[in-house]
């Protein structure tokens, strides 16, 4: 699962997304929380059309709530229900302080809709750079790595980006597993060759024949000190898993394990890319070169985000 202290960011409206794949971006922490896609108009979606006036109401009940983009919300959630029974479930647990993502089972991550389960890590939009950076590195044919995946985003994103790609991901979280299967079989037909994810603690799950075989390895490792997690906004904090944040005292424990681990199962001129933060950054690199790799930094004022880039050098 990624990890990130943000929250979800105002971001440019697109077109709703046709791929099979969910809404959930993030920015700044106590940024508020627009919805990633432009929504349908307010009459639009199966339920709307039983009551003209629901969109109104529900996006009412919403801002009274708290919810900043009420009405682009109240748009997703008529959109997404099948019924009016489902509307009033949905709202009721938004306006609980559900995220919007878990309320309508998806979230949209680099064009793709992706399942999101409750208590799974909703993908954040500041993530999609690192998997933008992952793709300039992706060579047809390559072998594909995806570790504390959670609901298996950044893999899926960058396997359907790449051509001929082969799909491997692993979360030690078994809600995670679940939801990131379900969306690694809705691409794998796109695949040219193996799309499997395993359970279990970093690499321990995977097959061996996996060893010096990877080309990219993403692993958005959580990367919140320990002591921060109290300061993460209430969505995040109260209904998404924990260890999806958690990175230990200075939220380099996790990074640590996979920068270790990283040497074994990369083949030569191999890539691992992870997040972390602005602050942090020095130290990471730090990390990953103890380890034996070449590391450099790519960073983004557009996503705020910051991306180690970590190579394993030729025998």
């Amino acid at each position: 699962m990624s990890a990130s202290p943000s929250h979800r960011s105002p971001s440019p409206a697109v077109a709703p997304s046709t791929a099979p794949l969910i809404p959930g971006h993030a920015g700044p922490a106590g940024a508020a929380a627009r919805p990633p896609t432009a929504p349908a108009p307010l009459t639009a979606g199966p339920a709307a059309g039983r009551d003209p006036g629901s969109a109104v109401a529900v996006a009412a009940r919403l801002r009274a709530a708290g919810c900043v983009f009420a009405e682009d919300e109240a748009s997703l959630i008529l959109a997404t229900a099948t019924t009016p029974a489902d509307v009033a479930a949905m709202v009721d647990r938004r306006a609980a302080g559900l995220p919007l993502e878990h309320v309508l089972g998806w979230a949209e991550f680099r064009g793709l809709r992706v399942a999101v389960d409750p208590g799974v890590f909703v993908p954040r939009r500041r993530t999609e750079f690192l998997v933008d950076q992952a793709v300039t590195l992706t060579a047809p044919d390559a072998v594909i790595l995806d570790l504390c995946c959670g609901s298996g985003a950044l893999g899926v994103a960058l396997a359907v980006t790449a051509r001929r790609a082969e799909l491997h991901a692993a979360d030690i979280d078994p809600a995670a597993v679940a939801c990131a299967r379900r969306n690694v079989a809705a691409v794998a037909a796109r695949l040219a060759g193996p799309a499997r994810v395993y359970e279990g603690d970093l690499y321990a799950p995977l097959p061996p024949t996996l060893r010096g075989r990877v080309d990219v390895l993403l692993a958005n490792a959580p990367y919140v000190p320990t002591d921060a997690i109290d300061l993460l906004p209430a969505e995040a904090r109260l209904h998404e898993a924990r260890m999806a944040f958690d990175g230990g005292a200075d939220g380099l424990a996790v990074l640590r394990r996979v920068a270790a681990g990283a040497p074994l199962w990369l083949r030569a001129g191999g890539h691992l890319l992870f997040e972390t933060s602005e602050r942090q950054a020095s130290q990471a690199v730090e990390t990953v070169e103890r380890a034996g790799l070449r590391a450099r930094v790519a960073t983004s004022d557009e996503y705020s985000a910051t991306v180690v880039i970590a190579t394993r050098p030729p025998s």
